[in-house]
């Protein structure tokens, strides 16, 4: 593996619409603090860069509905998820935004060296335009009904209730949202990134020279790259919030926020060294520094291809060498939704469990979603508190300077005759210390995690086999060599969990009268010398209590009867139909062959079903909520006999069953246990 001058991490930027919640936790940012706080331990030079994403359509509906300013929904937010971070530990070296004045700068610069290069293709299309409000509409901004289903509340982008893909010029009688007119249609040009003219490149760079990558990563690059292919992407929009387009003939338009947010680590990274007095060319255009980008799956395509390209199509940057992303968290068995309220948020978190904050990263990286989504439940949080943050970490640490404070008044005995067990167990600290060290850097922090408690399992055990309060009487030199070895067991401890832990880490180190010990020094033993006074001491954890938990779970609980007090507000039953008019519906189970994106089309997937019938093709918009290759095998309830229709030049043959999620997410209507394809529906 190439050694490396310097490190830049980032992490991805939360969108400032809403607060941090556990599953961002989970996914980004304590996996990408735990390895930052490795490489800075080890004595790395690294730079770690995060910030604010507060551009783009989502803020300014909040604000509509709201009745306040962009910039009042995103300063407020920015505060609160910046404290938050901080208060949790999460150790950026710069927090910033992208509504900065730097940002803004380094964002028109980006543009403008791409414009130069002649990188970007333009092209003119009909968008509506709000005559009242003189402005043109994104999809979100406009409502009328869907020609499938009669909604007549259909956004210009999706229909939420059949969950049909949309374009603005599908819907029938359509209206601005933001005056209620009906809009009007008027020529626009933008700027269009051409990512299928780097399919060669990123076939080269991704799929034969980083194989390495997670599989998850590795396999979504591999679908987008090869089966779904790329199209131009526009990297302009008509909008009045957001990083201008620098140039002349682009009035009213600003910086799609998908380019404009990637290049937000640049300018943060610019704003740092300004501070720092630093050269932030060398950690972004220098081929000595290591690039990381921790993300989610939902970031996939933005930091693993269209990023890429624009560095690469730049010219000066270099390219990242890993994007270790993670899968989603859920709650309690449910998907984790803001609109919802179903989430455990990270500043009520705080104030719920002060002084707990290495407890819920302990049980977050314990539970990481690294290769498949993962469920996070308060039962577990308890348990993993109770069961091996104290029983296990925490008993250690405890009976190691318990028995040194009562058999040699706090002070570090001098060994004497090491047996062979002594011997096994002080070389078995290098040898986890290897094991920690590669499941690190090869960002298995899970692993690694579990790893690093195999330190406190072997002092547990060697106390164990050892017995020191048994032999203090019969064999005093004999147990100054037992705590000797504990302590420096417990030292060792000090810095192999500090990453994860580092509140942790840090009282373990005022237990034990010590400055932090570097990363370098992990398997030595005479960490701590004869005689060295030990510090105050406590406990490293206390137990989490029954009663503390089901007040979580209460919480959770009224959140949901909330949410079902909100459903009594859905559209009410449509007129009754007839049985026989139920009995014409032909609804059978399927099963899914095959699945792939529509080229050009966002939020379509053609699917291949065994209706047991036949094999016919189903175009459904369901390409937001999931991935082809996860849905193959998957059963469907299919509406047999609808009218085919040519949907993007597919014939499509039925309609598959979903149902939707208060959100917007789509959930697949299917039988409890398999079935024979061809099933009847009744």
């Amino acid at each position: 593996m190439k050694k490396y001058k310097r490190f830049l991490i980032t992490a991805a930027l939360p969108y400032a619409n809403g607060p941090v919640h556990i599953g961002h936790l989970a996914g980004v940012y304590v996996p990408a603090d735990i390895y930052v706080r490795y490489l800075r331990l080890r004595g790395e030079d690294v730079v770690f860069v995060c910030g604010s994403d507060e551009h783009g359509i989502p803020i300014t509906l909040k604000a509509r509905q709201e009745g306040v300013s962009p910039k009042d929904i995103v300063d407020r937010y920015h505060e609160i998820n910046k404290k938050a971070f901080s208060d949790f530990g999460i150790s950026f070296d710069i927090y910033s935004r992208t509504t900065s004045k730097i940002h803004a700068k380094t964002a028109s610069e980006f543009f403008q060296t791409l414009n130069y290069k002649k990188i970007f293709i333009e092209k003119t299309s009909q968008q509506y335009f709000d005559t009242e409000a003189n402005q043109f509409l994104a999809d979100r901004y406009i409502t009328g009904t869907c020609p499938h289903c009669n909604n007549e509340d259909a956004y210009g982008d999706q229909c939420e209730k059949c969950g049909t893909s949309l374009t603005p010029t599908d819907l029938i009688n359509p209206k601005s949202m933001i005056s209620g007119s009906q809009p009007i249609l008027k020529e626009t040009k933008h700027w269009y990134l051409p990512l299928d003219k780097y399919t060669g490149f990123l076939e080269e760079w991704i799929l034969k020279g980083h194989k390495e990558w997670k599989v998850n990563v590795y396999g979504q690059c591999k679908s987008w790259i090869k089966d779904i292919g790329l199209e131009p992407r526009a990297v302009t929009r008509d909008l009045d919030w957001g990083v201008k387009v620098p140039v002349e003939e682009a009035e009213g338009k600003v910086l799609y926020v998908w380019f404009d947010a990637p290049i937000g680590y640049i300018s943060n990274t610019i704003e740092w060294a300004e501070k720092e007095q630093k050269d932030w060319k060398k950690y972004w255009q220098d081929e000595e520094t290591c690039m990381v980008h921790f993300i989610g799956k939902d970031n996939i395509v933005f930091h693993c291809i269209i990023f890429p390209v624009m560095l690469k199509t730049h010219g000066k940057y270099i390219l990242p060498q890993n994007v270790p992303a993670n899968e989603f968290l859920n709650l309690e068995g449910d998907k984790i939704s803001t609109s919802r309220n179903w989430a455990v948020w990270l500043h009520e978190y705080l104030e719920d469990f002060p002084g707990k904050e290495d407890v819920l990263r302990y049980t977050l990286c314990a539970n990481a979603p690294e290769t498949k989504d993962n469920d996070f439940t308060w039962k577990d949080l308890q348990a993993r508190n109770n069961n091996e943050l104290v029983a296990i970490l925490g008993n250690f640490v405890n009976r190691s300077v318990v028995l040194t404070q009562k058999f040699f008044q706090g002070k570090v005995p001098a060994k004497s005759k090491q047996t062979h067990v002594d011997t096994k167990t002080l070389a078995e600290i290098a040898v986890i210390k290897a094991s920690v060290e590669n499941s690190l850097e090869n960002f298995r922090l899970r692993e690694s995690l579990k790893n690093a408690m195999d330190l406190a399992r072997l002092g547990n055990k060697y106390l164990a086999d050892t017995e020191p309060w048994n032999l203090q009487k019969s064999d005093p030199e004999q147990v100054k060599t037992i705590m000797n070895i504990s302590l420096q067991i417990t030292a060792n401890l000090s810095t192999l969990i500090s990453p994860f832990l580092p509140n942790t880490a840090k009282k373990l180190c005022g237990f034990l009268n010590i400055d932090p010990i570097p990363w370098n020094k992990i398997g030595k033993t005479e960490l701590l010398l004869p005689d060295h006074q030990l510090g105050k001491t406590g406990l490293l954890f206390e137990k989490i209590e029954d009663d503390v938990i089901e007040k979580q779970l209460e919480k959770l609980r009224k959140t949901k009867e909330q949410n079902t007090l909100k459903n009594d507000n859905v559209k009410p039953q449509k007129n009754e139909i007839t049985y026989d008019d139920f009995s014409r519906m032909d609804i059978r189970i399927g099963t899914i062959l095959e699945a792939e994106k529509v080229p050009k089309t966002q939020k379509l997937l053609k699917l291949k079903i065994d209706t047991g019938v036949d094999q016919r093709t189903v175009v459904s918009g369901i390409a937001e909520y999931f991935d082809p290759e996860s849905i193959v095998g998957n059963q469907v309830c299919v509406l047999m006999n609808l009218e085919a229709r040519t949907i993007k030049g597919i014939e499509s043959k039925g309609m598959i069953l979903m149902a939707e999620e208060e959100d917007g997410s789509l959930k697949f209507v299917a039988p409890s246990g398999k079935v024979s394809p061809g099933s009847e529906v009744s």
